[in-house]
């Protein structure tokens, strides 16, 4: 089938969408004209979408990831996996060689470089991975296959918007999700906030440390963060002391679970004279909220809206308790 000259070459015609019951042809001129619409070349189109067949293995890791029913599991043995010694040690590693140009970086955007350190490691650990599958193909899949229509589509015409920019389409790889690089950004994020840090004219968060570091950066800084704010601080809870008493009585519009988990709001002080200590200076004015993620006897914190940037990369907190714990090592 062809269109406003774009054709496409689909060896599986006959397959159908779970939702849609659309052939993947047929919905990949679908993308091909919403993408027209929004300015993307020809060219673009078809280098883009010419040829892709639906992967059987990506809508199979889709539909197998776990739900968010149940109690959590604990919080210690996930930070043992994900905050030992080996990525402590590269990071710092890492940290020391890109030193030169941390400061900078750290002025423009306002965030400590071992945060910025902290995601790249646990993202791709320092650049070692970043997914090999085609992210065009993973996309259209996602998109195709209809649960999540919306996101995956948009993010496969920004995938497209990139290739436009000058993005070469044999280094769009990445995960199953269609997230990319040693920040492992999505498209739509990689337009929006994907910064040149090396001054040689080009984003490149492939294989550019400097141009990762600084762009991370920028979408801390576009989340929010706080120059001069603490992520959070281990903090000391005196016996007795029930964290359930002071449940936020705030439904979070996102990632509700996450951040029912943590404490109402209070400031330091405020926290202070309930007995609870925090183990790291910290301003009394600070508003913070008591996060113990294991229960009584277990390790508290006291967390920042710093924290909540963190959430925005990943909502998950164990993957922002990972990254908060694992920059303070850097930092060490």
């Amino acid at each position: 089938m062809a269109m406003a000259g774009f054709m496409l070459i689909v060896p599986l015609p006959s397959m159908q969408a779970s939702a849609q019951q659309e052939t993947f042809p047929a919905y990949l001129q679908t993308v091909a004209s919403h993408a027209r619409a929004q300015g993307v070349s020809e060219s673009t189109i078809a280098t883009v979408l010419s040829g892709l067949t639906p992967n059987q293995r990506v809508i199979e890791l889709d539909t197998s990831q776990p739900g968010s029913q149940g109690a959590p599991p604990p919080l210690a043995p996930y930070i043992a996996r994900h905050v030992g010694s080996s990525i402590i040690t590269r990071g710092r590693e890492r940290y020391a060689g890109l030193s030169s140009m941390l400061p900078a970086i750290e002025r423009r955007y306002g965030v400590p470089a071992p945060i910025l350190f902290a995601i790249w490691g646990h993202e791709t650990n320092f650049g070692s991975y970043t997914g090999d599958f085609d992210l065009a193909r993973s996309l259209a899949t996602l998109a195709w296959e209809g649960r999540r229509r919306s996101l995956f589509e948009g993010e496969l015409i920004a995938l497209m918007k990139m290739v436009d920019r000058g993005v070469p389409r044999d280094r769009l790889k990445g995960s199953w999700a269609g997230a990319f690089g040693y920040p492992q950004f999505l498209p739509s994020v990689y337009l929006r906030l994907a910064v040149d840090g090396d001054g040689d004219g080009r984003s490149d968060i492939f294989s550019s440390p400097a141009d990762t570091i600084a762009s991370i950066a920028n979408y801390f800084r576009d989340a929010g963060w706080r120059p001069g704010q603490p992520w959070g601080v281990r903090a000391a809870l005196p016996s007795g002391f029930n964290v359930n008493r002071y449940a936020t009585k705030l439904a979070s519009p996102s990632c509700s679970r996450v951040h029912a988990r943590h404490s109402q709001w209070k400031t330091v002080a405020e926290w202070r004279a309930l007995g609870v200590a925090p183990l790291t200076p910290i301003s009394g004015d600070e508003l913070v909220s008591v996060f113990q993620p294991d229960g009584p006897g277990t390790p508290a914190y006291l967390l920042t809206g710093n924290y909540r940037v963190i959430l925005q990369y990943n909502c998950s907190n164990y993957y922002a308790m990972s990254v908060g714990l694992l920059a303070d090592e850097i930092a060490r």
